[in-house]
């Protein structure tokens, strides 16, 4: 019958999509594709949430959940359990440098870098980072490196610096704000190599 991973192959016209999609060149497409067929141990054509935590990486991350989450909430194909190489390539693009001189993509602008770490934060998917969200992924950060009294007074603290509407709540908006002067286009990038 031959080998099933053939019909799973990178064709030429989805690299060109997948380039025009995420700014990667073909190279650089080609790379991704060969390390998401490394982890797709089983040659499904997807990547399931074990598949992920596999990587060590990720593993001993204390965020490695909420960033495997990331990559199932962009899932475009519909199935919550399931990310495609084309979904593994649009996450990651999120983390592409922001070129001065290169036409923009529109996955890896600033304003999407900080959709996608506000979604770290709001862990309910209600678009609002609420004291006990901020609590949960501090806890996940530094773990018992800090009392969690201390922990309280961070998160709380950071909402009364960021809520400017005052509802206890910190929306995409105030959350941007709050990062403004941060350098979010160099904290969240990574070098791909060609």
């Amino acid at each position: 019958m031959g080998n099933s991973r053939s019909s799973l192959q990178l064709q030429p016209e989805d690299i060109t999509t997948i380039q025009a999609e995420t700014g990667f060149n073909q190279n650089q497409i080609e790379r991704l594709y060969s390390r998401f067929s490394s982890l797709d141990k089983q040659d499904k054509g997807f990547l399931s949430r074990e598949d992920f935590l596999r990587i060590p990486e990720l593993a001993i991350n204390p965020l490695g959940d909420r960033i495997v989450h990331a990559f199932f909430y962009e899932s475009k194909n519909g199935d919550d359990d399931k990310v495609d190489f084309k979904d593994f390539v649009r996450v990651l693009a999120h983390f592409r440098p922001i070129k001065k001189s290169a036409e923009k993509n529109k996955v890896n602008t600033r304003m999407e870098k900080l959709h996608f770490a506000f979604r770290m934060y709001d862990l309910d998917g209600d678009d609002k980072i609420s004291k006990e969200e901020l609590l949960a992924v501090l806890t996940m950060m530094v773990g018992a490196n800090i009392s969690t009294e201390q922990l309280i007074s961070i998160a709380e603290r950071t909402i009364m610096e960021a809520d400017l509407d005052k509802d206890n709540l910190i929306s995409f908006e105030e959350f941007a704000q709050v990062l403004e002067r941060t350098d979010v286009e160099q904290k969240m990038s990574i070098r791909f190599l060609n």
